[in-house]
């Protein structure tokens, strides 16, 4: 994907740092995610759903609260409260740039901030809220602190320990934590709700879960994240989550109007990668790429991929249609095609390809599966691979004209 990386300036006068995941092509919404407690964005449950996210088109913002990662600002007095606030800056530079409701995630406290920060950014331009191993009462996160809490009451800041990390923690981020209703929170909101949780959760456990479940109006949804641990660290785990996230939101990021679905072709529109393009064709969409090697990002199929899998796919369904007409026993057709040419070379220079013609080839070879065909049958399949409708395309005579749209 690509990864754009942005500063966001908060209402404290220091800036966070963020990293804005762009689909290779069109842009269907946008998405912001919070990430764990004292974690970074570059989690890898962050990473994961914000690239899942926008291979689905939906440009997806991760970036570090304050104090912590690349962020500025003193992460020892910040508390909860500035978590919220964090939220409302990074959302509305969100906002501002793709001018539509956007889709909130959080993980584990970066969870209870989304759910928080809902009210603040204005439930109009909310699209869903999704949250990873939440907890449904903020101060709970202070039982992950080691350290003298009732000191740092009482003498206004103190060493902790968080996660093996030192911090060091003042009054007033104890205060924040304290003082905040999270389950009131989510009884207000009427959006679309999802919570993801596993029932082995050692640092959360399943029951901040039910709770927030509870308090949630409907439309709500709840995944059982069995086998995962709070911050994912499995690879497998963070990926089912991401791709859960993914399909739901699709539900409430539809499709704009305003992309192009052609009566007849494809349209192929440019997006955010160096080569990643958007196929549209009247039923379909997805996205053709260049390998990394080359320069692209790798998020789907090269041009002449597609062109391999035009030949493939049409002598296949040619020679399948032929022996089903027949009554032949054929089992199946796998048929391998590979394009012989200079791939890099024309990526590095396209302008070489205007002056001259290149011969180039395209190579097939076709598996018949069939333990019941005859030698004739098998040789009769290969002929009827020559006349399918792509490979005649391929030989014959072909032409394209181009002209300018008005």
């Amino acid at each position: 994907m690509p990864t754009e990386n942005i500063a966001i300036r908060t209402d404290a006068g220091h800036e966070l740092t963020g990293s804005l995941e762009l689909p290779t092509g069109l842009v269907r919404g946008a998405a912001l995610f919070a990430h764990c407690f004292t974690c970074t964005k570059n989690s890898k449950a962050a990473v994961a759903v914000a690239r899942a996210l926008a291979r689905e088109g939906i440009a997806t913002l991760r970036f570090d609260f304050t104090g912590l990662g690349g962020s500025g600002g003193d992460f020892g007095r910040a508390g909860f409260a500035a978590d919220v606030s964090d939220l409302v800056s990074a959302g509305e530079e969100l906002l501002e740039r793709f001018s539509s409701p956007i889709l909130l995630i959080g993980h584990s406290l970066g969870g209870a901030a989304v759910l928080a920060a809902a009210d603040e950014l204005g439930f109009d331009r909310i699209a869903a809220i999704a949250t990873i191993g939440a907890p449904s009462d903020v101060p709970h996160v202070l039982h992950n602190i080691d350290g003298d809490i009732e000191a740092i009451r009482k003498e206004g800041q103190g060493e902790v320990r968080i996660g093996g990390r030192e911090f060091t923690l003042g009054r007033e981020f104890i205060e924040k934590v304290e003082n905040t209703d999270l389950l009131a929170e989510v009884a207000r909101l009427r959006k679309p709700l999802m919570f993801l949780h596993s029932p082995t959760d050692a640092v959360v456990g399943i029951a901040h879960a039910s709770a927030l479940f509870q308090a949630a109006k409907h439309p709500k949804s709840f995944v059982s994240l069995e086998g995962a641990d709070h911050l994912l660290l499995r690879e497998e785990d963070a990926q089912f989550v991401a791709s859960v996230i993914a399909g739901w939101a699709h539900r409430y990021l539809p499709l704009r109007e305003d992309w192009p679905m052609p009566e007849e072709g494809i349209v192929a529109c440019t997006g955010h990668g160096k080569f990643g393009t958007e196929v549209h064709t009247t039923s379909h969409r997805f996205v053709a790429d260049e390998p990394k090697s080359y320069g692209g990002d790798d998020t789907g199929p090269t041009p002449y991929d597609l062109l391999n899998a035009a030949l493939g796919t049409c002598t296949a369904m040619t020679m399948k249609m032929y022996a089903d007409r027949k009554g032949w026993p054929l089992e199946g057709v796998s048929v391998e095609v590979t394009h012989v040419r200079n791939h890099k070379e024309e990526c590095d220079h396209v302008e070489a390809m205007e002056d001259g013609k290149q011969m180039q080839a395209l190579n097939r070879v076709i598996s018949i599966r069939g333990d019941d065909l005859d030698d004739e049958q098998r040789a009769k399949l290969i002929e009827i691979a020559d006349k399918c409708p792509v490979h005649r395309t391929l030989e014959g005579e072909l032409h394209v004209h181009t002209e300018a749209s008005q």
